[in-house]
């Protein structure tokens, strides 16, 4: 036993019925060269305490699947994690969840180890994804011992990519929903959102495949050659 393992934060104590089930999800697939049609996408959206990636929590989380060319609504998550010591924040008046709606929430391990067997190995998509993906890794670190490997797109670089005749790069999804005349009867939580994001992707996807880009892998290539073009100085 090393001398300094005492230091070290002891990992998530999990019961036995958990351990089995994080021993049991699929292993993240590689993005392929299969068609965009045949690629089975979960879209996501997290609710949080707020946006600071170091110290605030996950509250929601939404996702819808793309499969077949269409949003499979048989194929919808959502959950509310409940969270000790929640403070008010300004965020609760946007996403609309109060202490009440957390307080009778799933347990958070147990909610994040549901949403990962309904991910399976699928790759993610989220508009500005980063962000995501880190809240989402955190959690599943912290409440599972869980590392999350699995790939994500972000819409929000896949949308100026694919249209640049928009002209909006720094847009959010209100500026892409706005500008695809898209008809959208809610927002701001996280099974909307998701909702939301699903359809501006199938309306991308479409445009990628007029530009030639017919794959999950061909467009995260494309995505990495466009912003690395985007952060090369223009002289």
């Amino acid at each position: 036993m090393s001398l300094f393992s005492w230091l070290r934060p002891a990992g998530p104590l999990l019961s036995q019925a958990l351990q089995q089930r994080l021993q049991r999800l699929s292993a993240p697939a590689a993005l392929s060269e299969c068609s965009l049609r045949e690629q089975r996408w979960v879209v996501l959206d997290l609710e949080t305490t707020g946006l600071n990636l170091n110290k605030d929590r996950v509250l929601s989380i939404g996702a819808v699947v793309i499969e077949d060319g269409a949003i499979d609504f048989s194929q919808q998550f959502e959950r509310t994690l409940q969270c000790a010591e929640l403070k008010l924040s300004p965020s609760v008046l946007i996403h609309g969840l109060g202490p009440s709606a957390i307080a009778a929430g799933s347990d958070p391990a147990q909610a994040l180890i549901e949403f990962m067997e309904f991910v399976g190995d699928s790759p993610l998509l989220a508009f500005h994804a980063p962000f995501d993906q880190h809240m989402l890794g955190r959690a599943l670190k912290d409440h599972l011992g869980y590392k999350l490997q699995h790939a994500f797109l972000d819409v929000a670089d896949i949308a100026p990519l694919l249209c640049p005749q928009a002209n909006i790069r720094e847009a959010g999804l209100d500026e892409w929903i706005d500008w695809f005349k898209l008809e959208v009867f809610e927002r701001h939580n996280a099974s909307a959102d998701a909702l939301a994001t699903a359809e501006l992707a199938l309306i991308l996807f479409s445009r990628a495949r007029q530009q030639q880009v017919h794959s999950p892998l061909n467009l995260q290539q494309r995505l990495s050659q466009w912003k690395r073009r985007q952060q090369t100085p223009s002289f």
